[in-house]
């Protein structure tokens, strides 16, 4: 691989690593903000990959994936390039918020203009800077506020090297679904570019093992991919196959109280199964929220308020027998990870 690759204004060659600030806009007060992206080439050819997180701003946990593993070990033996983007949304990562300062989500905002609003113009430069130069990409999200995710792939399991990808990543659940207009994934779907959508664990928190599920899964990705050597563990426990689901539906308050919640992210539930109770807060009265198919808890709210009509439980619809709980599925891959501190 002679070639030089072009980002912005710089030229990184084979081999070499550098981290490229591309401008996004000026502040206020006319300091330059800029979008970092750090470039890592290996010395020998292959793909090129694109991590990002951050898209919705106060999205936290793709960060941190990122930044572990840009630390891995096996990065020396790099075959291709990475171009890792933690931060996409800087205007909103610098405000805690979802969306952008013009109150757009800059995941409905692709795949944007040079010359349109905020956001169209940030999903114009990372297309342009990042995407464009990436043959797959692995997009890193989290729930909302108040409302977690179970680990899962969201990905187009109708294009064959994108399914391949989605179970080599090893999450426990992956969700077969078409992408929403506006979103990465829509734009890069009708170009035929292979992405993954991670989404574990919910917004403004750090969650311990989505994040590791994430690591071990961003790696397993570039085993496959051939950028990363194989595993060199000659003993590893067999790991059992992602739970494929082909939909999934919210099952919503009936009315307005006090909520509280019957079954955890990951649970396996059945037809009429108590999922949440609602209540007004003297206790004269409940209501409870019960399963109306079988399938698996992939969200859920967490805050104990609700309204009538509040998203409480996302459930999963799967197809074929239940073998148990899925998160079992992605130990082996956790194992052998470079040693982190737990955040707790």
């Amino acid at each position: 691989m002679t070639d030089l690759l072009e980002i912005h204004d710089q030229q990184i060659a084979p081999g070499e690593s550098r981290t490229v600030d591309l401008p996004v806009a000026q502040l206020y007060t006319d300091a330059p903000m800029t979008m970092p992206v750090r470039v890592l080439r290996g010395r020998k050819p292959g793909p090129t990959l694109f991590l990002s997180a951050a898209i919705h701003g106060d999205e936290l946990n793709g960060v941190e994936i990122i930044r572990r593993v840009l630390r891995l070990p096996g990065l020396k033996s790099l075959r291709g390039t990475l171009l890792a983007v933690p931060v996409v949304n800087v205007h909103g990562f610098l405000r805690h918020s979802r969306y952008l300062p013009d109150r757009r989500d800059l995941n409905r905002s692709f795949p944007g203009s040079e010359t349109g609003s905020v956001a169209a113009r940030l999903a114009h430069l990372f297309l342009e800077e990042v995407v464009a130069r990436s043959d797959v990409g692995i997009d890193l999200h989290t729930g909302a506020i108040h409302r977690p995710n179970y680990p899962q792939i969201r990905a187009n399991l109708s294009n064959p090297e994108t399914a391949n990808l989605a179970r080599a990543f090893g999450a426990p659940l992956i969700l077969d679904s078409p992408p929403v207009e506006g979103t990465l994934r829509d734009y890069t779907t009708q170009r035929d570019i292979p992405v993954l959508l991670y989404e574990s664990g919910e917004a403004l928190r750090f969650d311990e093992t989505a994040i590791r599920i994430g690591v071990a899964g961003v790696r397993s990705v570039m085993r496959e991919l051939g950028m990363l050597p194989p595993s060199r563990s000659p003993r590893r426990r067999a790991q059992k196959q992602p739970i494929v689901a082909d939909s999934s539906h919210w099952v919503r308050a009936p009315r307005s109280g006090v909520l509280r919640t019957l079954v955890p992210l990951g649970a396996w539930v059945e037809p009429g199964q108590a999922l949440a109770v609602v209540a007004d807060p003297f206790g004269e009265s409940e209501t409870t929220l019960n399963a109306p198919r079988p399938g698996v808890v992939i969200g859920r709210l967490c805050l104990p308020l609700v309204h009538e009509g509040d998203a409480v439980m996302h459930v999963a619809r799967i197809n074929g027998a239940r073998e148990g709980e899925p998160l079992s599925g992605s130990v082996a891959e956790m194992e052998g990870l470079p040693p982190e501190p737990r955040i707790v």
